[in-house]
């Protein structure tokens, strides 16, 4: 039988499927029944930027005048702290339940005082910490290498304070993407996860007001995934998993043959509950054992930008090729 086994940021991995970020992996039960049904990795649901502040905020006030000025705001402060406390407890009640990597998880838009929490959650015992960064470039006043600089100084002041592996999950609001994500790669981090799944608008027509567009994924959504990772996986020094439209082992195998080192998985799990994983790990040992092919290793890469006669199709952006042999109806 095919060995899925794979490494990702240092860390062995039994299969290259990691539950992403979400509210299946907000409990340490939920944890360990994703272990029980498969997975490889987990990444905890995240911490808020926002939310660790407040608690930074509240005790510099409290270390400032010696008690809290109302009851509104020690209620504000409580109800953040044990947030932050229960993230702890999350973490370390995972990594006593379970034998697979803990990836604990905060989303971040700044490199600001929050980075001092990133010591707790790795005292917890996590063994990486998941940055969720995203900057939306909707303000004209700062151009594009004025906002990649900031993930800079994040990683910056991150690695000061961690010696668990690091990884960003990135979209792709960049003004050179391949550039900026080649030159991250060679900071200290040790992964980045392409790409992120953002909140998207749409309009109720009936009610003439703003709505939630699709919360989840689609299975053709990973198309960009696998063309990033396909360009940029020999050119970085660093790992990459793939998010985004992962709903079935075949996903996850063209993602590892363009060179990613493991994939996310949400929304699948959501639609076809945990026990998905399992068909997944089915689906990949069954082709990998058609092809011959004993280990992820033989295969990884394999169809890369850098390891095909093409490489222009990783590049091509227009789709006359395709459409000219088709008529519109009349």
């Amino acid at each position: 039988m095919a060995d899925l086994s794979t490494t990702y940021m240092g860390l062995e991995l039994k299969n290259p499927i990691i539950v992403g970020s979400s509210e299946l992996t907000n409990k340490a039960r939920k944890v360990k029944q994703l272990e029980e049904a498969g997975a490889g990795a987990v990444v905890l649901k995240s911490l808020f930027e926002e939310q660790i502040m407040m608690e930074v905020d509240a005790q510099r006030v409290n270390n400032m005048y010696g008690s809290f000025d109302d009851v509104e705001n020690y209620v504000a402060f409580y109800t953040r702290k044990h947030d932050l406390d229960e993230y702890l407890e999350l973490i370390g009640q995972s990594k006593a339940e379970t034998d697979i990597p803990i990836i604990a998880s905060i989303n971040c838009i700044s490199a600001s005082e929050w980075v001092d929490f990133a010591q707790k959650i790795q005292k917890a015992g996590a063994d990486a910490l998941e940055l969720n960064m995203f900057i939306m470039p909707n303000d004209p006043k700062f151009d594009g290498p004025q906002i990649e600089k900031v993930y800079f100084d994040v990683v910056d002041q991150i690695q000061k304070h961690l010696e668990i592996p690091v990884a960003l999950k990135m979209g792709t609001y960049f003004s050179g993407l391949a550039r900026t994500f080649i030159d991250l790669s060679q900071t200290p981090i040790s992964a980045m996860v392409l790409f992120n799944r953002f909140y998207s608008p749409d309009i109720n027509l009936d009610k003439e007001e703003i709505k939630v567009s699709n919360v989840f994924s689609h299975p053709d959504d990973f198309s960009n995934t696998l063309r990033w990772i396909g360009i940029l996986a020999d050119q970085v020094d660093c790992d990459l998993s793939a998010s985004t439209g992962a709903h079935d082992g075949y996903t996850i195998l063209k993602n590892l043959m363009v060179g990613a080192k493991a994939t996310h998985v949400v929304s699948t799990l959501y639609q076809n509950s945990r026990s998905h994983i399992q068909t997944m790990l089915e689906q990949m040992q069954g082709w990998m054992d058609r092809k011959g092919y004993k280990t992820i290793d033989d295969f990884r890469g394999k169809l890369s930008q850098a390891n095909i006669q093409q490489p222009m199709m990783y590049e091509r952006a227009q789709f006359m090729k395709y459409f000219s042999n088709y008529r519109a109806s009349s």
